[in-house]
């Protein structure tokens, strides 16, 4: 006949209920104090482990790739990243409405890309084709930047590249402000009220999200500056790292 039970105790394994003092179960006959809890699960034992292994990937492509031992490469990217410290911090003070990038020598450069943009967008539709020069002259420094990652393994060179596309993202918000107004002055030296507008008066249009240009321009602004902001401290890392391999 089993034991009485006269306590509230229960086994860890089965749960049947135990008599006081019990040493172990009277039902399935564990030893309690031998008694360990099965281990979590393989997938919540995984999920850490993977996320582990982006880390280590990450760091692996976008730091310990770069090995250079050269001081006067070193020399070359202090210049760099000074340069790019000191006019990316223009661009993070000077407020959007000033249009401070649109009338950059950058904005030249990024210019080309932008109207190729349009060209390489054609296929995929009147909207595209429009939206596609703001997506080519950001999406010319990111193709830079994988590149320096992936075939050239220079990390440096990246973190400019992703410089280049913070620029790009806040040399765009300023048309992307303008979408109601049309003040500004496009390629043809007319403003977008004396033609049909201009790429983001047609575009948030088409979307119904016209009453929210200035917001979307701060949005597309801000992110930009945390861009750069990204860009400075991937840089600088870089470049310690560089100087203790000297």
């Amino acid at each position: 006949m089993e034991p009485t039970v006269t306590s509230t105790l229960s086994c860890p394994k089965c749960q049947a209920g135990q008599p006081d003092g019990a040493t172990e179960c009277v039902k399935c006959g564990i030893i309690f104090a031998k008694y360990r809890p099965l281990t979590p699960p393989v997938r919540q034992q995984a999920a850490p482990q993977h996320y582990a292994r982006w880390v280590s990937l990450a760091k692996e492509w976008l730091v310990d790739s770069d090995t250079s031992t050269d001081s006067l490469r070193f020399a070359g990217r202090v210049v760099v990243f000074l340069v790019l410290l000191w006019w990316g911090r223009a661009f993070i003070f000077a407020p959007l409405e000033t249009n401070y990038t649109g009338e950059s020598f950058l904005h030249l450069i990024n210019l080309p890309f932008h109207e190729a943009g349009h060209l390489l967008f054609i296929p995929l539709g009147r909207f595209m084709t429009i939206l596609g020069g703001s997506l080519g002259q950001i999406l010319m420094p990111l193709v830079c930047l994988a590149t320096f990652l992936i075939k050239t393994r220079d990390p440096f060179g990246a973190s400019v590249a992703l410089w280049w596309t913070a620029e790009s993202f806040m040399d765009i918000a300023p048309y992307i402000n303008d979408a109601r107004a049309l003040d500004l002055t496009l390629l043809g030296g007319v403003t977008g009220k004396e033609t049909d507008g201009h790429d983001w008066n047609n575009i948030l249009t088409m979307l119904g999200w016209l009453e929210h240009d200035h917001r979307l321009a701060h949005l597309a602004y801000n992110f930009g500056i945390l861009l750069m902001l990204a860009s400075f401290v991937w840089g600088g890392l870089l470049l310690l790292k560089h100087y203790r391999r000297l």
